[in-house]
């Protein structure tokens, strides 16, 4: 009754079914993951921006990678603003992410002779992406700065290539290591993402948002749309293969019954 299973285009079928569910089953536990790992991030983020407010250099110091539990803290710093070495850094978007521009980025001058960076905020991009910016003015003096701790920008971190022979003065990426060669002092590893400064000064930068923190994403739902599609995959071969049995076996009614008709037709005739 089934031995049409046997044929070319059935064990082909059956091969690309068997190899689809455990495809799919997979593919359902890769979105799981990117789900907990996104729920893990959130958590990392609320937890760090709820965190009290410390000193940048009790969280870094030169040469050091911003560790993955205290990026995302919110520190202080107090220092001047070396603004003759400020860059901006290339293809950013605003806040209503579309806009692109650049973020201002400008070392701050510690008391201890090292410095870190601050990420100032976003500025719309000019008609001459070749020319240095319109930037608005750090505030001069002694400054204290409050932002979110980040990690150093890389291409492997970031997806962001490294552009070189640019402009003067613009950058791809933020790196600690890249300025404190121009500086020719230590920096701290990683950057503040400027929040608010004590004096804040006029016109400045755009600040960049608050990252979202609540937002899951869709990946459990894809979870669970690959499972479904799994458990689909076998539903969908036996419902094909009744369907083809039945077929066959409708074909093969009415091949037996064509030479019955034949045959009393052609009785009915030598009769008359």
């Amino acid at each position: 009754m089934y031995r049409f299973l046997l044929t070319r285009q059935w064990v082909i079928l059956t091969l690309v079914a068997l190899a689809l569910i455990p495809t799919m089953i997979r593919l359902g536990f890769w979105q799981l993951h990117r789900h907990e790992h996104r729920v893990a991030q959130n958590q990392l983020i609320g937890d760090s921006l709820d965190a009290p407010a410390v000193a940048v250099g009790k969280l870094t110091s030169p040469g050091r990678t911003v560790a993955r539990d205290d990026t995302w803290r919110t520190v202080t710093a107090t220092g001047t603003y070396d603004t003759a070495h400020e860059v901006v850094v290339r293809q950013r978007t605003g806040s209503d992410e579309q806009s692109i521009g650049y973020f201002v980025l400008t070392p701050l001058l510690l008391p201890d002779d090292r410095a870190v960076l601050v990420n100032r905020g976003w500025i719309p991009a000019g008609a001459d992406l070749t020319a240095f910016p319109k930037v608005p003015a750090a505030p001069s003096g002694k400054v204290t700065v409050t932002g979110r701790l980040k990690a150093d920008e890389t291409t492997g971190n970031s997806g962001i290539k490294d552009k070189q022979g640019l402009p003067p003065r613009q950058v791809s990426l933020i790196n600690s290591e890249q300025q404190a060669k121009v500086l020719s002092r230590p920096v701290l590893g990683g950057y503040i993402e400027l929040t608010s400064s004590s004096p804040k000064g006029d016109k400045q930068p755009q600040p960049v948002p608050e990252p979202n923190h609540s937002d899951i994403g869709p990946h459990m739902a894809y979870a669970v749309q690959w499972w479904l599609f799994s458990a689909g995959v076998p539903i969908g071969w036996v419902v094909l293969a009744r369907r083809e049995r039945r077929d066959r076996a409708a074909e093969a009614a009415k091949a037996a019954a064509t030479p019955e008709k034949v045959s009393t037709a052609a009785t009915a005739d030598v009769r008359a």
